[in-house]
């Protein structure tokens, strides 16, 4: 028969077990606005049941039930929406670094606009228009060479301004790749001790919502794939184990972080060294490679995400080797440069065949074009310029109103550069071939022209990737929200679903004491 003490054993799991699960929903509760949390739940699960018990019927079918139990608490999570969310989530960082960077060029360029190069330069070619038909006059000539000493200022200012930019993302990159190694020391630690936890037959719910919540973060730097590893022990079936980091060196595993090992994200010849060694801020000359773990990561197989965004802006060498800096900046600082000793040069080899109102000639008009690289900094006005009786109006000597060299000065804006030999008015010629132009297409203007519409259509792909990747990670993190986050109606619908089941089951020991009762107290006593 029975146990008389049966149902009161019952009674009571059923109460733990709601108990329990009130727990656990007011844990849901309280961390309804905590970043990072996934909702719970507890798994109830029937205790085991045995055979009814009965004198000389041992073969009856059947169990008898023995109540029901707490078997572990678990997060409402699906791996695969973190996986798509930590792909777009990668994506957006990249896109919101390059935009950045062209914005702030963009912001810099300031084209079109009443102060950009373009006007800057349309003014000097107007004040030798102006210059031509009036060129024994010294206010024409004092605007020439304002207008000339404005144009080399712009060129100074936009070089100056540009390589203060990127120094700025230089220092960004380190404090990016500080970000990301303090990120992988704090994974590591949480697999160490999740690995303690899970052998013992427990959960560690919020240390696996806490890593979670870091690997996600370091998504938006690097895009990075995860592998979960068993820990072994009496671990439950929904442990999920430690991870392992990595990064996919072209078709090699990269590994940032390997159970309770961290790895550390370098460059090679930075200029700083942390107090472990660790060079975090990239050379001066740009990015040759990252070393990750002791491998050598070569920017053309960086994965996507903030880091390699910043790093296009900064500067690359493609192939991980010394040669020609690519990325956004230094292209756009040697393509000035270009220009400032394209357009110098040229100018002086048409000036340096004119003549002064002194009769002075081969005289330059800008200094400081040694060399290309570097030339937009180092461009300057000649001294000899400072005597405005040296600018070379004219074609021939000492002829009064000669103003033709004036308009061969101003058309230098539109010589070809693919050409061979240009000729000007009054013989005046001048072999481009010899002067050895960086600039060998198009015009000095066009050219300009053309890296401001690359400039333009950039910015315009950055911000609409940028759109489209907020958009995407959007929509995947509200399908993951509808998974695992909190909601107070769902919670408060089940603390009341659990609060009648604890309530129902303290009624069910009070009918069995009533039970008890009547046994203990009543029964024997009829006659009486």
């Amino acid at each position: 028969m029975l146990s008389t003490f049966h149902g009161l054993e019952a009674a009571r799991r059923a109460m733990m077990a709601q108990q329990a699960a009130l727990y656990t929903t007011g844990h849901n509760i309280a961390n309804a606005n905590t970043e990072g949390y996934t909702r719970q739940r507890v798994q109830l699960e029937a205790t085991t049941p045995f055979p009814t018990p009965g004198l000389n019927r041992p073969n009856i079918p059947g169990q008898m039930g023995t109540g029901v139990e707490a078997a572990s608490v678990e997060r409402v999570r699906e791996y695969f929406l973190d996986i798509q969310y930590r792909g777009e989530n990668s994506k957006l960082g990249y896109w919101e670094a390059r935009a950045d960077a062209v914005a702030k060029m963009e912001d810099i360029m300031n084209e079109p606009s009443d102060s950009g190069l373009a006007k800057t330069m349309d003014q000097f070619w107007q004040a030798l228009q102006d210059l031509s038909t009036h060129p024994e006059n010294e206010g024409a000539r004092s605007v020439v060479r304002q207008r000339g000493l404005a144009v080399v200022e712009t060129f100074h200012y936009l070089s100056n301004s540009l390589t203060q930019i990127r120094t700025d993302i230089g220092t960004q990159i380190g404090v990016t790749v500080t970000k990301i190694n303090s990120i992988l020391d704090q994974i590591s630690k949480l697999n160490a001790q999740i690995a303690e936890i899970e052998p013992n037959g427990y959960l560690p719910n919020d240390l696996y919502d806490e890593r979670d919540r870091l690997v996600d973060e370091l998504s938006k730097f690097i895009d990075i794939q995860v592998e979960k590893h068993p820990v072994g022990g009496n671990a439950l079936p929904a442990a999920e184990g430690t991870y392992d980091v990595y990064i996919l060196n072209g078709n090699e595993k990269v590994y940032l972080v390997q159970g309770r090992t961290a790895s550390s994200i370098s460059f090679p010849d930075g200029s700083d060294v942390d107090d472990d060694g660790v060079r975090e801020t990239p050379p001066d000359t740009g990015v040759g490679a990252l070393d990750i773990g002791g491998t050598a990561v070569s920017f053309s197989t960086l994965p996507n995400g903030k880091l390699r965004g910043l790093i296009e802006g900064y500067g690359y060498y493609e192939n991980g080797v010394n040669g020609n800096v690519e990325g956004l900046y230094p292209e756009m600082l040697a393509n000035l440069d270009k220009l400032a000793y394209t357009f110098g040069t040229l100018f002086n080899a048409v000036h340096e065949q004119g003549y002064g109102l002194n009769g002075n000639t081969g005289l330059a008009f800008f200094s400081g074009l040694d060399q290309v690289n570097g030339a937009a900094k180092t461009i300057a006005l000649a001294s000899d310029i400072d005597d405005l009786d040296n600018i070379a109006a004219a074609t021939r000597d000492k002829e009064s109103g000669n103003g033709n060299n004036a308009i061969n000065l101003a058309n230098v804006r539109s010589l070809l550069l693919s050409n061979t030999t240009v000729s000007l008015q009054d013989g005046i010629s001048v072999d481009l071939a010899s002067l050895g132009l960086p600039l060998t297409s198009g015009t000095i203007e066009t050219n300009y022209q053309g890296w401001i519409g690359q400039l333009g259509v950039a910015g315009e792909q950055a911000n609409r990737m940028k759109s489209n990747s907020e958009t995407l990670r959007q929509s995947v993190e509200e399908r993951r929200q509808s998974v695992s986050a909190v909601s107070l109606d769902e919670e408060m619908m089940n603390m009341i679903k659990f609060q009648h089941a604890y309530n129902a089951a303290a009624r069910q020991i009070t009918a069995i004491d009533e039970m008890l009762d009547k046994i203990i107290n009543g029964m024997g006593v009829v006659g009486r």
